[in-house]
């Protein structure tokens, strides 16, 4: 653990290039006193809006509160969502140069309808998930190149809204020229994510991606080496109160072990896989090992599920926690 604080020291200013599937996820926040006599749903007295960044937006904002300079390349539309995107993204000092505008498609919108004391009501869920048109799968290729080759470490966040298509993940790789790249998977076939350094799936998305079930530390053993086996990547599997299991096949022998959870509270996981990956990409970007990446990315998890919504850890935090 001794070694987790000079990691933190080294993280300021560090490139990475957080390539995927942005989001703006917009809450409708109000107060409930009845129940509609129309049917049996709440009347939600509405008070305000709030605006958070979401997705691959929400990584690079990770990126950015601990202090690391991302770069961030996606999808949006030319709607209100996707000025209210830019402004949020601005206002962090994050570069957005690579967002490709493709004015067929909205901006992908989470809208939640949540109460004062954070009970969510409903979602409403603007989005596309076709497959892109060509033009805009040429100008993310070229965008993620630039990104890729110019930054320390690489994240594809993959939401399965149509940014990280086959084409995009061989650019990065092919521009990364070996600098780690971590993937946050939500793609059943594990087999697309071939090249990449490390995967990040939660228990779900590793079941799903195995076909198999994640009840104990040997099932998360089981459907890692699986994973490995069909990628060569390393592994990290999230496991909630669990933890994380990870697989680190990059040294002379394979490292397996069971990291134990540090969240002292739990509010909302959302999110939280976009903290693990940017923490993991700049630690690993500093020259960490990836047992020690991995258990920064731990702590950082452990905070950020204390909070409502997508949140962002920063290093004063970090440091904290250890």
């Amino acid at each position: 653990m001794s070694a987790l604080p000079s990691v933190i020291e080294r993280l300021p200013g560090t490139g990475v290039a957080v390539i995927g599937d942005v989001m703006l996820d917009h809450f409708l926040i109000g107060r409930v006193d009845r129940i509609s006599p129309e049917a049996p749903v709440p009347v939600v007295r509405f008070e305000r809006d709030e605006f958070r960044l979401g997705g691959a937006a929400n990584v690079a904002a990770n990126v950015r509160a601990l202090d690391g300079t991302p770069q961030l390349v996606g999808c949006i539309g030319a709607d209100e969502a996707a000025a209210h995107l830019r402004s949020a993204l601005e206002s962090r000092g994050i570069d957005a140069s690579g967002l490709v505008t493709d004015e067929t498609r909205p901006t992908t919108r989470k809208v939640r309808i949540v109460t004062t004391r954070n009970q969510q009501v409903a979602r409403v869920d603007y989005e596309d998930e076709a497959e892109l048109a060509h033009a805009t799968e040429q100008a993310l290729r070229a965008a993620a190149s630039h990104a890729a080759a110019t930054s320390k470490a690489v994240v594809l966040s993959d939401y399965r809204k149509g940014v990280i298509m086959p084409s995009v993940i061989a650019a990065a790789v092919a521009a990364a020229n070996g600098a780690p790249l971590i993937v946050d998977p939500k793609v059943p076939d594990a087999a697309r994510y071939h090249g990449v350094t490390l995967l990040t799936p939660n228990h779900h998305e590793a079941e799903l991606m195995t076909g198999t079930r994640i009840l104990t530390a040997e099932d998360a053993r089981r459907a890692a080496r699986a994973l490995h086996k069909a990628t060569r990547a390393n592994v990290l599997i999230t496991w909630g109160e669990h933890g994380m299991w990870l697989m680190d096949a990059s040294g002379p022998s394979t490292v397996e072990l069971a990291i134990p959870a540090t969240a002292r509270e739990v509010s909302d996981v959302t999110g939280a896989g976009d903290t693990v990956v940017a923490t993991l990409a700049l630690a690993l970007a500093c020259g960490a090992s990836l047992s020690d990446a991995a258990r920064l990315a731990n702590h950082a998890a452990g905070i950020v599920v204390g909070r409502f919504g997508p949140a962002t850890v920063t290093r004063e935090e970090l440091l904290r926690a250890l």
